[in-house]
């Protein structure tokens, strides 16, 4: 039996933790409920973030209403690495990359970069960023939520296969590239760049780091697609 799409499939889209005994969370709940105005047996459908999903009916309990389809994992993840800056905040990036597909997102400072997150503020962002890409991941129905990290230094990412970072007279990006690094508004310092010397251009102007982080994880991911 073929798959249906799930993007075709009415109502919204929301995460539990079984899909036998689905049970809502508390937040998801008054979402469906208060925001969306869910009714009795309204449509819905469920995935419990491991690649399955189910269609479901809306009440005081969440009744299955189709079998269990599981959706293949891509061949090789994709991720972001996003530098820390002054100007904009990460959780725009993070919502976007997820909507669009990207499997990983990093969040690090770089040499150039202005802000700074002590331990706690990392530790506290961390979570309120997974909790950005778990209601992106929703909204655009997917069924794996992308990991989330905020790592102490660009370090942290070097030696991941297909890494390159983002930066004027690189190579346009194709299917070798799996992961993408978005600097700061200072630009990359000489010991960053001889860090990470493959370079990918996003294009002939001058990008605001989030819409950078946009355009790439757009590339990113189509060159996944024409990989197939």
């Amino acid at each position: 039996m073929a798959t249906p799409d799930l993007r075709m499939q009415p109502g919204p889209h929301v995460f539990v933790d079984n899909l036998d005994v689905p049970i809502l969370s508390s937040d998801d709940r008054h979402h469906l409920s208060r925001s969306l105005r869910l009714r009795h047996d309204d449509p819905l459908t469920l995935s419990d973030a491991r690649g399955k999903w189910r269609a479901a009916a809306f009440g005081d309990s969440i009744e299955p209403t189709g079998p269990v389809y599981e959706v293949d994992a891509a061949p090789y993840r994709l991720g972001l690495g996003i530098a820390l800056t002054k100007a904009t905040k990460p959780e725009f990036a993070v919502q976007k990359a997820t909507e669009i597909g990207i499997d990983e997102v990093v969040v690090f400072p770089a040499e150039h970069s202005v802000a700074r997150w002590d331990e706690s503020k990392r530790v506290r962002n961390q979570q309120r960023l997974l909790k950005v890409a778990r209601e992106a991941a929703m909204q655009s129905r997917r069924v794996r939520i992308p990991t989330v990290e905020v790592v102490e230094n660009l370090g942290s990412l070097v030696g991941r296969r297909g890494l390159a970072r983002a930066d004027f007279g690189g190579i346009p990006m194709n299917s070798g590239h799996r992961f993408i690094l978005i600097g700061p508004e200072g630009g990359w310092s000489d010991r960053e760049r001889a860090m990470v010397p493959a370079v990918v251009d996003l294009g002939p102007t001058v990008l605001r780091a989030e819409t950078a982080a946009v355009v790439a994880s757009a590339f990113l991911v189509n060159s996944l697609v024409r990989c197939d």
